[in-house]
């Protein structure tokens, strides 16, 4: 380049002084005196600013943008960054436009300014309103369209024009400049030349055509031209001559641009009929033998899934399967609109399957999720107002109303006069009636206490319909010895129990014969039960199906799952969290599109169908899978057969309910062995699963538990969690279009011929398991321990719910041992509101069987507390196979501020239990409600305060539970009080009724990543350990909390504070899924917290905890 001698000499001279200045100043000078380095700069600008405004010679100013540039290269963008701090970007828009204004403008000199700001602008937040205002825009667009030919001129242009676009309100009038249309004549074919420039022109194309508010019409454009199909013909081109892939990024680039056009229905519309679904489908799998091409499969995934139709569920209603008629509908909610919606509404699918309005391709827009909400900034959702958060301790009850429950504590008024210590029975129940029957005040209080024996009192199942059941009365005894296992030739095993009337029978239902070939075409063999009362002291499998026939559902179930009466014997090998294979989300979405690929292969038989009650069971020829689910607490609403060994799987609704698809609990029969079943339940809806972190669902084999091994087994594999193509109504979706389901895939084999096995979200424990418990438990007391059962009240289905009392009887029934046995402190405990949270059944009875115990701590911890424990809240949901909600349609655990006698009466009557305490002045030192919890690891606590305005007495149970529980991580805590939950039952207990250590305890249904179960999926064994480790925590801090000198306690608090940052809502371990990313194993970047080391020696031995004294417990951190 020829420059003016005298010019270049005085110019260089000066710029170059100034430069020396700045690189004397480099390092620790440049940060120190940053001014300096400014004004340095500024006198830079203003050189050049004064050059260019006194001169309109173009070589001039050429010679001043070639010097800045030069400047500008150097400095790792710090002097960019100044250079934009003193109004350098204003400079180079003002010689743009006064450029322009020549005819023609000088090439080289736009050139040359479209280089510098493509550098200047990412520096600049400014930019794209700078350059809207001063006219840049359409300066920079109009050169565009006049050297369509020049790649020289077009590649900074394109490059000025992708910063430009950044700005939403820039990319519209982008559009309307037509710079849509001008892009796709870039575009062009597979070439090798040119491919810098096509490169850029793709990345600023893409982010023209996203959906932002003001940029959607950009899309629009882009399908009224008909340019997908030229997006898809150039993507084509491109992928079968890129052989050697040196063009990832044009390819990627295209792929962006087809991403964000199909953001909107007509774009996803316009790709249909192009036959994007078979084009992208085909490159893709030739995409991916070759690993370094997974961002090419990952985009065309996204947009194959984001463009698959929607489809229904194969479903006459999402409502569920089974009716029940409530006595008293709300008069508003979820379930007053599923009442009042008319019968003609398809509510499986709006009309409109999907909107306008695209979920963006990063579909992590998780759903209201009912146990974690979702992130919110700043976390809005935790109350601030510190005149709800302090508790209100006066009851809203009058005392007069709340008399009644007085029966419930027979322990706090007992004498003791009588020969009490010799019955090892406790008192007949009292029943407290709901306001279906009488006033509370006006109970008729039974003449006699009897024994109470739940194997033989049954009761009839109310009317659904009747307001006003009678109470209930006793059924025909049946006896045992009528029931007996049969094998007919067909192999078919049956269990008949007569009912009274004498026909109806409980059965087995199901295929299950011997194992392998060598029994084949032998006699007909009884079967042999294991013996399962050797190996638990709990379980009885005749006692178990007593307990069956006092069960009431709402289908009126007759048969009794295998699982439930061979009971389950935890497994004594390890089972760790399943490691994610790579690329199996992926495998699992392409198979799901080839069903529309190739719709030919599909053959969509249904084999089970609840929706005809008179025969779900469909007959076949043999060559499908048999399912049922027509027991206690199953839940399989429809299976459908897909492909030869692939199932279609449809969860039921809630009852009174049209959602909360989680739980599941079926039978499977007529597998051939060795051969690898998927299976697709297609229904779910949480946006985010521990099935993507590990989890696996449970198994159970007849075969394996006739040979002695009856448990539960952890089984699948290629086991993923991801959103699928079925329309989710609005209706089920709080209001909201365009939402869909999500599919839980897992794969299995399995190794017994002619066997039947279950599958199960979680270890299932049903209401007749925990009544069969609950009478074993007796026959475990001693004259040393007071047990009392009464039945708190009788659910809407006609089912007990009962209530427990335990403690130590007193050493004698002298006054002063009388008056300790009355006085000691109360601990409340309550389990299983939400019916699909089985672990928290698992945990309920391991501190039940602690209490129940005979060891020196179990001994201690009776004779320090009285214990009020309702082990079930929820007994209707858990039979009927509901995931959240009672009869009445309802979460529980959301109705725990108003409860409603008739709809709500196992919440109404605990409520009153302990409005009750408090106005006796004996309110529970500790409550805890038992939960699980689906989406995080771990067993944590969540407790009630207000921040920094009390004392931290509250953390004090937990903190000792992370010192002494293997499985209990502290970090997971959180202590705050959220808005949408001021209705559970910990708030409500610790605001309403003023107990400050009011607790939810969420056990994880996946495993842990901390302590001594790292890395382990959680069982029923730890569960258990769970329930007993928690009574040993209780009994610490019942040794903490009574010495007179409460240092130790504050101690052991002042030892959380700073460690744990819990005074915020607690997110997820795992993050949400971007549903364009393959989700391996090696992605999975949870959260770990640090391993606890304590509690090991613990859990081999208890007893050696009762030996530490309290300060080595304190500094057990």
């Amino acid at each position: 380049m020829n420059y003016p001698v005298t010019f270049i000499f005085f110019l260089k001279v000066m710029v170059l002084m100034l430069l020396g200045q700045l690189e004397r100043m480099s390092g620790e000078a440049m940060v120190k005196d940053v001014e300096t380095a400014r004004q340095v700069t500024a006198k830079i600008l203003h050189l050049i600013q004064t050059q260019g405004e006194n001169t309109r010679d173009v070589q001039t100013t050429l010679n001043i943008l070639y010097i800045l540039s030069e400047l500008l290269t150097v400095g790792e963008g710090r002097r960019v960054g100044v250079f934009v701090s003193k109004g350098g970007t204003g400079i180079l828009f003002q010689i743009l436009i006064t450029a322009s204004k020549e005819l023609p403008p000088s090439e080289e000199l736009m050139l040359q300014l479209h280089s510098l700001l493509a550098k200047v602008g990412p520096k600049d937040r400014k930019f794209g309103v700078k350059a809207r205002l001063s006219g840049a825009l359409n300066v920079t667009v109009n050169l565009m369209k006049q050297n369509l030919q020049n790649t020289k001129l077009l590649l900074p242009c394109l490059q000025v024009l992708r910063v430009y676009s950044t700005n939403s309100v820039n990319a519209i009038s982008l559009g309307k400049n037509g710079v849509v249309e001008v892009m796709f004549k870039i575009v062009a074919p597979y070439s090798k030349k040119n491919t810098s420039l096509l490169n850029c022109s793709l990345s600023k194309l893409s982010p023209c055509l996203l959906p932002l508010p003001c940029a959607e019409t950009n899309a629009r454009r882009a399908v009224d031209g008909r340019h997908v199909p030229v997006l898809l013909a150039l993507y084509l081109d491109w992928h079968r001559n890129d052989t050697r892939h040196r063009h990832m990024l044009i390819r990627k680039g295209l792929l962006v641009c087809l991403r964000n056009i199909t953001n909107i229905k007509l774009g996803r519309k316009a790709f249909i009929e192009a036959d994007g679904m078979r084009i992208l489908y085909n490159s893709s799998t030739e995409c991916l033998p070759v690993r370094t091409l997974d961002p090419l499969v990952n985009t065309s995934s996204l947009i194959m899934r984001k463009c698959f139709p929607k489809n229904r569920l194969p479903l006459p209603t999402i409502k569920s399967a089974f009716h029940y008629q409530l006595p008293h509908i709300p008069a508003a909610g979820p379930v007053a609109q599923l009442y009042s919606q008319p019968a003609e509404v398809d509510d499986v699918v709006d009309e409109s399957d999907d909107n306008d309005e695209t979920e963006a391709d990063t579909e992590n827009d998780t759903e209201n999720e009912e146990d974690e909400k979702d992130h919110r900034t700043a976390n809005d959702d935790i109350e601030t107002d510190l005149n709800k958060l302090h508790p209100k301790k006066s009851p809203s009850r009058p005392f007069e109303e709340l008399r009644v429950y007085e029966r419930f504590f027979l322990e706090l008024s007992e004498d003791f006069q009588v020969s009490v210590f010799s019955s090892s029975r406790s008192t007949r129940p009292i029943i407290v009636p709901t306001a279906q029957a009488l006033s509370p005040k006006h109970v008729p209080i039974p003449s006699s206490q009897e024994v109470f024996n739940p194997t033989k009192e049954q009761h009839t199942q109310p009317s659904p319909s009747a307001p006003n059941p009678s109470p209930p009365a006793p059924l025909t005894s049946l006896e045992l010895d009528t029931i007996h296992l049969t094998k007919d030739q067909d192999k078919k095993e049956e269990a008949h129990i007569p009912s009274p009337d004498g026909h109806a029978t409980f059965n087995w239902g199901s295929d299950c014969g011997s194992e392998g070939a060598d029994d084949e075409g032998g006699e007909g063999a009884v079967l042999e039960v294991p013996d399962t009362a050797l190996l638990l002291s709990l379980h009885d499998p005749d006692l178990y199906v007593e307990m069956v026939k006092g069960t009431h559902s709402v289908p009126q179930y007759a048969e009794v799952a295998y699982p439930d009466y061979f009971g389950h014997v935890a497994p004594t090998f390890r089972e760790p969290l399943l490691e994610r294979v790579y690329g199996v989300q992926r495998s699992k979405i392409f198979q799901d599109i080839e069903r529309l690929i190739h719709p030919n292969d599909i053959l969509d038989k249904v084999v089970y169908d609840l929706d005809i009650p008179s025969c779900p069971v469909i007959e076949d020829d043999g060559e499908s899978l048999k399912f049922n689910s027509q027991f206690e607490s199953g839940n399989l609403r429809k299976a459908v057969q897909v492909r030869k060994y692939e199932y279609d799987l449809v969860l039921n609704s809630d009852i009174n309910s049209n959602h909360y698809h989680q739980w599941f609990y079926f039978e499977v029969s007529g597998m051939r062995v060795g051969t690898t079943y998927r299976f697709n339940i297609i229904n779910c809806e949480k946006s985010n699963s521990q099935f993507n972190y590990g989890m696996q669902v449970l198994m159970y084999s007849v075969q394996e538990a006739i040979s002695g091994r009856p448990r539960w087994v952890r089984t699948g594999a290629d086991i993923c969690y991801y959103k699928n193509h079925f329309a989710r109504s609005s209706i089920a979706a709080g209001g909201q279009k365009g939402k869909s389901y999500y599919t839980l895939t897992f794969s299995t084999s399995f190794s017994h011929k002619d066997d039947v096995c279950y599958f199960a979200y979680h270890y299932p424990y049903t209401y007749s398991t925990l009544k069969m418990h609950l009478s074993k438990l007796e026959d475990l007391r001693t004259p040393q321990i007071y047990l009392r059962q009464d039945v708190l009240c009788e659910t809407l289905g006609g089912n007990s719910c009962p209530l427990l009392t335990i403690t130590a009887m007193p050493e004698s029934n002298s006054n002063d041992h009388i008056c300790q046995f009355r006085n000691r402190p109360l601990i409340f405990l309550s389990a299983r509101v939400h019916p699909g949270e089985t672990n928290a059944s698992w945990v309920m009875k391991g501190t039940l069987e602690f209490l129940m115990g005979t060891s020196p701590l179990a001994a201690s911890l009776r004779e320090a507390y009285i214990f009020k424990i309702v082990p079930m809240l929820n007994p209707d949901g858990v039979v009927n196979g509901n995931h959240r909600c009672s009869l009445s349609g309802e979460d529980l655990n959301r109705q725990w501020q108003n409860p409603n006698p008739e709809l709500h009466p196992t919440i109404y009557h605990t409520k009153s239990l302990l409005q009750y305490l408090a106005h006796i002045q004996r309110a529970p030192l500790v409550f805890c409600d038992y939960h699980g919890h689906s989406r995080k690891k771990n067993v944590f606590m969540y407790g009630c305060s207000v921040k920094e305005t009390e004392d931290l007495g509250y953390r004090a149970l937990p903190k000792i539970l992370s010192q002494i529980a293997p499985a209990f991580s502290m970090g997971s805590c959180s202590f705050v009080v959220e808005r949408s939950k001021e209705s559970t039952a910990r708030v409500v207990v610790w605001r309403e009724i003023g107990v400050q250590r009011s607790y939810t305890m969420e056990s994880t249904l996946c495993g842990c990543d901390q302590g001594k179960y790292k890395g382990l999926q959680i069982g029923t064994r730890e569960l258990e350990e769970m329930g007993a480790q928690f009574c040993v925590a209780l009994l610490r801090l019942k040794r903490l909390t009574g010495l007179r000198n409460h240092q130790h306690l504050l101690d052991l608090e002042s030892d959380i504070i700073g460690t744990c940052s819990t005074t915020y809502v607690m997110e997820e371990d795992e993050p949400s899924f971007l549903e364009a990313i393959d989700y391996s194993a090696e992605s999975n970047d949870e959260d770990v917290e640090h391993e606890n080391e304590l509690g090991v020696e613990v859990h081999k031995n208890p007893d050696h905890l009762d030996q530490l004294s309290d300060s080595e417990t304190n500094h057990r951190d």
